[in-house]
């Protein structure tokens, strides 16, 4: 599901990631059977990292739109 939360990115006008779409990531989860309150406790740690990580990587010149 992680993966696919790749696309649910809600980026800053001005350039960078500022998070997840969490609305359309819970019915993601709750779509694949992920029970909604375990979804909703982790989304937001994993939603820490992945931001993190990308936007080191966008300013250290690496931000090609990989994977994290």
């Amino acid at each position: 599901m992680v993966q696919a939360a790749g696309g649910q990115l809600r980026l800053a006008p001005m350039g960078g990631v500022i998070g997840f779409d969490m609305t359309a990531l819970l019915a993601m989860a709750g779509t694949r059977g992920v029970p909604l309150a375990a979804a909703a406790e982790l989304l937001p740690h994993i939603e820490a990292v992945v931001v993190r990580k990308l936007n080191e990587q966008a300013a250290s010149g690496g931000g090609d739109g990989g994977d994290v």
